[in-house]
């Protein structure tokens, strides 16, 4: 965990505190601020670090495999069930489960996972046999609290079950020193990674990158320095090396491209959804009519 900014100070602090207990833990904050990596480092921190955290993505799981993936399911249970499959809940006894996105998880599902929690037993799809689990929880999502809050979208019941400690995690641009620490751990990262010379950012350069807003946080801020690393060819490095989401030393995304190359298109297309919804990843996919999954793998394959 980077950052020594007094608000990720007070995360730290959070981390440390509850990781050694099993109480559940929320973690709250936009896309691409690093909730994954606060959930790997409270269960590394935990008793149940001997075994793996196991990690579901919610927001890229559909509604008909949702059980099935959750609780598993019986030889048969269903057309393509040739076997029996242990759930994610089961997979994680003894340890912790990480239920990425819990907000895009459909109200009329959520008392399943409910039910499971408090009755601390799971009964795959197609089986009458409970079987016992002892999971730790940990959920996050990219929801604000006051939409997390809502009745009609989340119930209470279940959200006080995942919330015994709640822990904000700021987006990047409401803690900029930790920019520059951020940016001289990736850099050494990636050099190493592609084996290229150490550069200086030059103070004009740093403070542009610590003044940009970054709407994509940790994650754009890790895949801009990717890029700089790998097109730098000067003593030191210039804005131009670092290709930002928005703003100053980043044209915009135009709308049509003379391009007729649809890799590029695409390319083209997915930054201008992202920067639309301020990388917002469920909004960006839902412009693009595709699902979380496939607009991560895309986003992968495109180096963004």
């Amino acid at each position: 965990m980077l950052g020594e900014s007094d608000s990720m100070k007070r995360v730290r602090s959070l981390v440390e505190r509850a990781a050694p207990t099993d109480a559940n833990v929320l973690i709250l904050g936009e896309n691409g601020t690093g909730k994954e990596i606060v959930a790997r480092e409270i269960h590394r921190l935990s008793r149940r670090s001997g075994q793996p955290m196991v990690t579901i993505d919610l927001g890229a799981t559909s509604e008909t495999l949702f059980e099935s993936e959750l609780f598993g399911h019986a030889k048969g249970a269903f057309t393509g069930a040739a076997g029996e499959r242990i759930g994610r809940l089961k997979a994680a006894d003894q340890s912790t489960l990480f239920l990425d996105e819990i907000g895009n998880l459909p109200l009329h599902l959520q008392p399943k996972l409910l039910t499971a929690l408090e009755q601390r037993r799971v009964v795959p799809v197609g089986s009458n046999r409970a079987l016992p689990i002892d999971v730790r929880v940990i959920a996050a999502t990219n929801l604000p609290a006051e939409q997390l809050g809502d009745e009609a979208r989340f119930r209470p019941d279940l959200l006080f079950r995942l919330n015994t400690i709640e822990i904000h995690l700021p987006p990047l641009r409401e803690r900029r020193d930790d920019i520059p620490l951020l940016l001289d751990h990736y850099l050494g990262v990636y050099s190493r990674k592609y084996d290229r010379p150490a550069r200086e950012v030059p103070p004009a350069v740093l403070n542009d990158l610590v003044n940009h807003d970054w709407p994509g946080n940790v994650r754009a801020l890790r895949h801009a320095t990717e890029r700089a690393v790998i097109m730098a060819d000067g003593e030191h490095y210039r804005l131009q090396d670092f290709p930002l989401p928005s703003g100053k030393g980043s044209p915009a995304v135009p709308v049509v491209s003379d391009s007729l190359n649809l890799d590029q298109l695409e390319k083209q297309m997915i930054e201008r959804a992202l920067r639309m919804h301020h990388f917002n990843i469920s909004l960006a996919a839902s412009e693009l009519g595709l699902s979380r999954g496939a607009l991560y793998r895309r986003m992968e394959k495109h180096g963004l």
